[in-house]
């Protein structure tokens, strides 16, 4: 099919084409996504659900397919995938990630489409007011979370744990068809202002949050088979969302480990949320220094080249 690619096109132009397939691709798959989730919410039983959900899936899947398919058109990438290899669609995982871009989304869903069961991710509550995405999301039931800040929660203690609330229910339903959890650890995308502003102790990370994983090992961590820890990194450097759909990244690098699934022993006088919440937090510690480590090996082996 090399005799179709655009990717030879001026940037401004190849932005456009992108845009506009990835717009009609949204148009194909996303009204239907809506119409079968119609008939979840008018018959919400299990026995529904266990028809319904594996079409969603489906159906999801296919928009993702159609989303690799313009990025082929488009993009001049050079992948260079490892880890993936012995995955598989029926198992649970819990995915965790780094997070730099808008793109790192895009990546996931390329490398990891049938692979592994549909990717859930926890998006911000405002997400939701997303044009035609917000209705997606919703119907592919992501849990939509507040995110309060510590002083916000200070003045309205009413508001915490409604995340947990929303956490544990979601994942009550996804105990029925096998998911894949997915959380950026760090919460937000990382830029070196909010390196600075955090006094990250890491080069290429910000600190990762153990909440969001906290919450799901707790709703079902004897379902999830496996971690996922994966690394995304760009040589060339982070980019926009619009410089990909210019064509503009020319190497994206993923590796991927499979991970045991952290377990809490809990102390003398120690319950079983706090030990698992403390153990969790020293584990995405250990695994956030272990990547750090493996990005600056990624890129000096790429600056060798």
């Amino acid at each position: 099919m090399s005799f179709i690619m655009l990717h030879f096109l001026p940037a401004p132009l190849l932005g456009v084409i992108a845009s506009a397939l990835m717009l009609l691709n949204i148009l194909l798959w996303v009204p239907l996504l809506l119409a079968v989730s119609v008939i979840k919410l008018l018959l919400p039983f299990k026995a529904v659900r266990l028809v319904v959900d594996p079409l969603l899936l489906r159906i999801a899947e296919a928009w993702i397919a159609g989303n690799s398919g313009w990025m082929r058109l488009t993009q001049k990438l050079d992948w260079e995938v490892s880890g993936i290899k012995d995955l598989s669609p029926r198992q649970w995982y819990l995915v965790l990630c780094n997070h730099q871009s808008w793109v790192d989304i895009l990546v996931l869903q390329h490398v990891l489409n049938r692979r592994i069961p549909l990717l859930k991710f926890f998006l911000k509550k405002e997400l939701i007011w997303v044009p035609i995405m917000g209705l997606a999301w919703w119907a592919l039931e992501f849990p939509f979370m507040r995110r309060h800040s510590e002083a916000y929660l200070k003045q309205h203690p009413e508001e915490r744990g409604k995340d947990a609330t929303t956490t544990r229910k979601a994942c009550e339903k996804y105990a029925l068809v096998p998911t894949s959890v997915m959380n950026f650890l760090e919460g937000t995308r990382c830029t070196s202002a909010k390196q600075q502003r955090q006094q990250s102790p890491y080069q290429h990370l910000l600190k990762p949050k153990a909440g969001g994983i906290t919450l799901a090992l707790d709703a079902m961590g004897e379902k999830f088979g496996a971690v996922l820890d994966i690394t995304i990194v760009y040589p060339d450097g982070r980019p926009t969302f619009t410089e990909f759909l210019m064509g503009r990244v020319k190497n994206v690098v993923v590796r991927v480990r499979t991970l045991a699934v952290p377990h809490a022993q809990p102390a003398p006088g120690q319950n079983a949320e706090q030990a698992l919440r403390e153990t969790c937090q020293l584990w995405v510690n250990r695994l956030w220094a272990e990547k750090d480590t493996l990005i600056s090996q990624i890129l000096a082996d790429k600056n060798r080249l």
